[in-house]
């Protein structure tokens, strides 16, 4: 029985070692060693008890015990039963609601300080129900976790993350029961504007907006803050006696609000109540509420940006997201809301004039008195989405206070500021194609009638016209060429400035306004029309040349690599019909069991208890039918392989054959393998040694099989395995031949079950020659 196993693992060792070279053939790991990586942890049984259970046993064992556990949390959420009834008790629900609501002492130690509540934040917010249920339940847990609010801001924002980040899964798991508790807390919104300068506070809040199902619960909810003056309350908050934290955050929030508020009203369909918040934002009274803010009272950088944002969030007209087949419009910018601004346009004219002090600010090319700052970007930015609202009413405000030469005296100013010419560059580009409103001007050549009407609009003529955009560009331009030939540097707006000139070139030849573009242009200047003339034929169209040129050659790289030569294109003839079977063969359809074609997959090595059923569909049949001229082709073939070994025939070369079979010997540093090197890639290598192991194992395989049949008299079907037959070329014992005679070969066969799939495996050896051959 020994000698019969034996023989079968040596087979399966043969079978793998064929499979190892055609894999290392192919450049990929063989199957053996995956299979060998993914059972050795399962074959021996590694994992390690969790020492909770244990602890848990005892009579007098503490919470701080378990929370010193390393695998607590880990046990907590795959719920561990006696872990979680250990937990649900309720002292243990209120230490661990005190360790995220209460100071940790001073005396602690740093390192250490914020331990406990951490680790009670992360098992109180498991997501285990019977937690959830017991801290949703327990109004007197959710008063001690509420109680964390009634603290002094500012509040410490390690645990206020603790606290948001409780209580917002408890909005998510316990809508009802928890939005219930905090409408009984007269103070909550109070206290929840009051600590908005802590993100967290913030966070909890817009949670609030986005996690509460069904939708009447949410809609319950926003009636409810909209009652409370939520909105109110938070525009407050943004003037220039509160601090920075709060002026962003409640920026952010009331931000955020709008953009929840506008998604909601196309998600949920059927919803006839509209958003009180986003209503409540719209009024003109709220957005004047908001100006006068940061107008009336002292200039506040900070205030000033934080209005801008929520303006600038006001005006966005992004398209929903929708499902597939629906589609809706973009949003529309409320008139209540341009009328609140026009205004306020005068003031913020004035802040691009006069912005809040800065400090003088060095840089490595200069000094900037005063530099640009966030306010005057930010003004900017607002300029641009009141033009991409295109009303007639605010383009005529802009054009009577010349905002669009200041902005252009800014760009030519700042010359390495790329947000400001970004800017710059979307307010020209927006303007040029830009469709003349209703309200304007009407045609301007009404007196000719062979041509078609043209209206006019009144943002570009005042661009061409009152800020003499043309010249100003042509004078930049040559001012940075005269620079540059003195050695100093490209300036920075040279980019933005050429993609500037060639809107204005497209917009005049395609553009909807191209008509009223090359008659403003026709107006201009004889001198200048010349040179803008030159400068469009010449210098711009010369840089475009430049900017369109591939900067990677496409011709292929070829390297002085020997390995290269090898694989240069031959001079095969180009045959149709071989093309065609090529082509023929990459239709065929493959099958997800392509590997069975050519050994044993993954499976075959695992338990036949755990393969299961394992579906078996072979690949189809690929059949080639090649009408050539084999003569020729082989006599082609024959040459080309002379031509590539031609090297290797040097008779009189005293250099060792490096086909020669020999010993391979690795010193240790050899043995480790480069990191970017794949130890498969050396074909020839592999094989060489593939080879000697194989008939190494034959040659095992032979001499076990001569010595059982020396030194057992057993008949053959007592030794070989269930499912073998023994079979030889000269017949069975009984057919008439002498059965003392010694056979002239022995053959096993095996089948082996694979799933579905039934494989015969057959080693013969033949003792005469001292042969054996194994077939599958």
């Amino acid at each position: 029985v020994l000698y019969q196993w034996q023989i079968y693992v040596l087979s399966v060792l043969c079978s793998n070692l064929i499979l190892f070279s055609v894999h290392a053939s192919e450049n990929r790991s063989p199957p053996i060693y995956s299979f060998l990586s993914s059972t050795m942890f399962w074959k021996f049984d590694l994992h390690t008890t969790s020492h909770i259970d244990t602890l848990l046993e005892k009579d007098d064992v503490t919470l701080t015990e378990v929370m010193d556990e390393e695998d607590v949390l880990q046990e907590c959420k795959s719920q561990n039963h006696k872990l979680v009834d250990f937990l649900v008790r309720p002292q243990c629900m209120e230490d661990l609601v005190g360790y995220i609501t209460q100071e940790p002492n001073d005396d602690v130690e740093e390192k250490i300080k914020y331990k406990y509540p951490n680790i009670s934040c992360e098992l109180l917010t498991s997501d285990v129900s019977q937690i959830n249920d017991m801290l949703g339940e327990d109004e007197n847990l959710l008063m001690k976790l509420y109680s964390f609010l009634q603290n002094e801001p500012p509040l410490n924002p390690l645990l206020a993350s603790f606290f948001s980040k409780v209580l917002s899964i408890l909005i998510g798991r316990k809508p009802e029961q928890i939005v219930e508790f905090l409408r009984k807390r007269e103070d909550f919104v109070d206290l929840m504007i009051k600590h908005i300068g802590t993100s967290a506070i913030m966070d909890l809040l817009l949670r609030m907006l986005t996690c509460i199902e069904p939708q009447q619960l949410r809609q319950d909810v926003l009636n409810w803050l909209n009652e409370e003056k939520v909105i109110q309350r938070l525009v407050d908050m943004v003037q220039p006696s509160q601090d920075e934290d709060r002026h962003s955050n409640a920026s952010q929030s009331l931000c955020e609000i709008i953009r929840l508020s506008r998604d909601q009203m196309f998600q949920v369909q059927g919803c006839s109540e509209p958003d009180p918040l986003l209503a409540t934002l719209e009024k003109q009274e709220t957005v004047e509420q908001l100006l006068s803010n940061i107008f009336i009272k002292e200039k506040n950088d900070s205030a000033v940006v934080s209005v801008i944002q929520i303006l600038l969030t006001l005006f966005e007209t992004r398209r929903p997201i929708c499902p597939p087949g629906m589609n809706h419009p973009s949003f529309s910018v409320n008139q209540s809301i341009l009328d609140a601004v026009r205004p306020r346009l005068k003031d913020f004219h004035q802040l691009l004039l006069e912005p809040p002090k800065k400090t003088v600010l060095n840089t490595t090319w200069g000094v900037l008195d005063p530099p640009v700052g966030n306010t005057r970007l930010n003004v900017v930015r607002l300029v641009t989405s009141l033009l991409q609202t295109n009303t007639h009413i605010i383009n005529q405000e802009l054009i009577a206070l010349n905002t669009l030469g200041v902005i252009l005296d800014m760009y030519f100013k700042y010359l390495w500021n790329n947000f400001l010419h970004t800017q710059v560059e979307i307010c020209t580009a927006m303007i040029l194609a830009m469709p003349s409103t209703q309200s304007e001007s009407p045609e301007i050549n009404r007196d000719q009638e062979d041509q078609e009407p043209i209206r006019e609009n009144i943002l570009i003529k005042h661009l061409f016209q009152k800020c003499q955009l043309i010249q100003r560009i042509l004078d930049a331009w040559g001012s940075n060429e005269k620079e540059q030939a003195e050695g100093g540097r490209r300036r920075g707006y040279m980019g933005h400035l050429t993609r500037i000139a060639n809107s204005i070139v497209h917009n005049s030849d395609k553009g909807p306004n191209g008509a009223q573009i090359q008659q403003l242009i026709s107006e201009l200047p004889e001198e200048d029309r010349e040179r803008w003339e030159a400068f469009t034929s010449g210098q711009l169209a010369d840089i475009n040349k430049k900017n369109t040129v591939d900067l990677v050659n496409t011709h292929h790289i070829h390297t002085s690599s020997d390995d290269e030569v090898d694989f240069k294109d031959s001079g095969f003839h180009q045959d149709s019909s071989i093309q065609q079977a090529f082509s023929d063969y990459q239709m065929q359809q493959m099958t997800s069991n392509f590997i069975e074609q050519f050994g044993f997959n993954d499976e075959e090595f695992a338990d036949q208890d755990d393969v299961g059923d394992i579906p078996f569909d072979r690949i189809s049949d690929i059949n080639f039918s090649l009408n050539t001229n084999e003569s020729a082709n082989m006599a082609l073939f024959e040459a080309c392989c002379k031509e590539k070994i031609q090297q290797f025939e040097d008779a009189g070369s005293d250099e060792e054959d490096i086909w020669d079979e020999k010993d391979v010997t690795f010193a240790p540093e050899a043995q480790r393998c480069p990191r970017y090197c794949n130890p498969w890639n050396s074909s020839k290598r592999v094989f060489h040694h593939a080879r000697t192991l194989l008939l190494f194992l034959l040659s095992i395989c032979q001499h076990a099989v001569l010595r059982i049949k020396q030194s057992c008299c057993l008949d053959t079907e007592e030794w070989l395995p269930n499912e073998t037959t023994p079979t030889s070329p000269r017949g069975n014992v009984g057919d008439g031949l002498n059965p003392e005679e010694e056979p002239a070969s022995d053959r096993i066969t095996e089948t082996v079950t694979n799933g579905s799939m039934k494989e015969t495996v057959s080693l013969t050896v033949d003792a005469k020659t001292e042969t054996a051959v194994f077939k599958r």
